[in-house]
């Protein structure tokens, strides 16, 4: 059951059950084989990359949010919303029933809390609340603060998690608040809407997920009410134009290369190593035998953001990151590469 493709990166897993959330919404429980379950350790928050068959391409490789809690399931879930003209949300949809073997990428993902201390103000419209969920289970079980919810959705038919929910509210009274916001019976969310629910918890850790403008939103009426925005987390579901299966590119020394000097501290540990100006951070680090976070390798998941601290690069593609993370600091390791000749980097 369990094997890794010789031309590709992952795992072949199992699914144990698919639950049917809503209509158009699906959640795939993951049975993952006792010897490779240190690679599918996960923070709330992060999600799994799947790889899909395609006539057209020989596959498409898809991200979808880990609904389950670290602190309370045993399997790993993943929550699959079908949208209009997407192709891997249908096909998974349509064809993936228990039993049946998914090719998928380790847990990856920066949308995860770094502590799980305090208050959270959580956000999410329609399908973004699957990381949301994780998020929330995971306070509830492990930490003692409060969390606020605000769900919208387009009707009562469309929540997922709904009953989760409710069991959720009534075991943690008093710690877990939750609103939902239906489209059908009271419009769309607006800035007042908002402010009233979150005014108040502004010394709280915010993770918002949902369709950019309802992220945008959010985002801009919690900092005019005296949010810090370096507290306001955003995630944003994408779908991959490159290959993160494919195998990594195999840096190798060369004398007339101009290489520089970096050092990278991942997990406490700081790594010193020579980058090759024509490679990719998580070139140098995985081809360094280091376990660097990453998955679509194409700068459109976030996974691999860290902070320059010193030095200069080029950063290539940064679609993940907004205005406000460049301004911070944040390059993506799968895309930068070094302009100097001593940089240093934290993840």
């Amino acid at each position: 059951m369990t094997s890794v493709a010789p031309d590709s990166l992952g795992y072949t897993v199992r699914v144990a059950d698919v639950i049917a959330e809503t209509p158009d919404a699906s959640s795939l429980v993951i049975d993952v084989p006792q010897e490779i379950a240190h690679q599918f350790a996960y923070r709330p928050g992060q999600f799994l990359t799947v790889r899909i068959p395609s006539e057209r391409t020989g596959s498409v490789a898809r991200c979808y949010s880990i609904a389950s809690s670290p602190s309370t399931d045993d399997r790993i879930k993943v929550t699959v919303k079908r949208t209009a003209d997407g192709y891997g949300s249908n096909w998974l949809c349509d064809n993936i029933t228990a039993g049946d073997d998914v090719h998928v990428l380790p847990p990856s993902g920066t949308f995860t809390p770094h502590s799980l201390d305090g208050d959270f103000q959580l956000f999410a419209a329609g399908s973004g609340v699957t990381p949301v969920m994780s998020i929330l289970k995971t306070v509830l079980a492990s930490a003692t603060g409060t969390v606020s919810l605000y769900y919208a959705n387009r009707d009562r038919e469309s929540i997922i998690f709904d009953a989760e929910l409710a069991d959720l509210a009534k075991k943690h009274a008093g710690r877990l608040t939750v609103e939902h916001r239906l489209e059908s019976e009271a419009g769309l969310p607006t800035p007042d809407n908002l402010t009233r629910f979150a005014d108040g918890g502004q010394a709280g850790t915010v993770f918002v997920c949902g369709p950019a403008p309802f992220m945008a939103m959010v985002k801009e009426t919690l900092t005019s009410i005296g949010y810090d925005r370096h507290r306001i987390h955003i995630e944003e579901f994408r779908s991959l134009d490159g290959d993160p299966f494919a195998p990594i590119r195999q840096v190798t020394a060369d004398d007339d290369a101009e290489t520089s000097t970096v050092d990278v501290t991942l997990d406490g540990d700081t790594h010193t190593l020579s980058w090759p100006a024509d490679a990719t951070l998580i070139d140098v680090m995985v081809g360094a035998g280091i376990d660097a976070p990453y998955s679509c390798r194409e700068g459109e998941c976030g996974s691999c953001a860290c902070t320059l601290l010193e030095g200069t690069v080029d950063p290539g593609v940064t679609d993940a990151l907004d205005p406000d993370d460049v301004a911070d600091g944040y390059i993506l390791g799968c895309q930068a590469k070094p302009t100097s000749p001593t940089l240093k980097i934290e993840f």
